[in-house]
């Protein structure tokens, strides 16, 4: 079946997850010891960017993530550079092409030495996250310092953050964490699955 008679045919949401549980397999996990953001080792990784840029990979996640945020009314959702990056462009041009636009951003590490001076990037001149509902999205959560630091900035433009949505979780205190910050939080995957399959 070529790809456009894939797309052609309407995909349920677990066979959906199954193709891209199979894409992550293949393009993003991977066994070796490995020092992760967060400063601890493991002996097993995920690197999701070769999955967020491949064709099928973002559109798979774009689609499972607006599904599971279907109910949420959301604005926006972005999350800190790089990770965030990839997901929230694919989740805002899907959620347009089914009139229902989510905006998105992303928050840098530290803002431009240069220009505005932006911390938080995507928004037109005049427009603000005051107020508004959002997911701080992200492609692999280990222990949720990078999500809390995009939540942070988001609090300060004074926006509503509805929750932090993770492509996947690697179960290292993520969760303790965003419920000692009152966030709530769901995963699209979680590393056991991976791991144990």
């Amino acid at each position: 079946m070529s790809a456009a008679e894939a797309r052609a045919d309407p995909v349920s949401p677990g066979r959906a997850r199954a193709r891209l549980a199979a894409i992550i397999r293949a393009r993003s996990f991977g066994r070796g010891e490995v020092t992760l953001a967060s400063g601890r080792k493991s002996d097993f990784y995920f690197n999701l960017k070769p999955t967020m840029l491949d064709a099928e990979g973002a559109a798979l996640l774009a689609e499972l993530t607006l599904e599971a945020l279907s109910k949420d009314r959301i604005d926006y959702v972005g999350g800190l550079e790089m990770g965030a990056v990839p997901i929230a462009g694919a989740i805002a041009q899907l959620s347009y092409l089914k009139g229902t636009p989510i905006q998105a951003f992303f928050v840098r590490k530290k803002p431009k030495e240069h220009g505005a001076r932006l911390s938080i990037e995507g928004l037109a001149p005049g427009e603000s996250l005051k107020g508004k509902r959002v997911v701080i999205v992200e492609d692999v959560t280990t222990t949720g310092g990078s999500a809390i630091k995009a939540a942070e900035a988001v609090r300060e433009a004074g926006a509503d953050i509805v929750m932090v949505f993770t492509m996947v979780d690697r179960e290292e205190g993520a969760s303790d964490t965003f419920a000692q910050a009152g966030l709530a939080f769901r995963a699209l995957f979680r590393a056991a699955e991976f791991l144990n399959g």
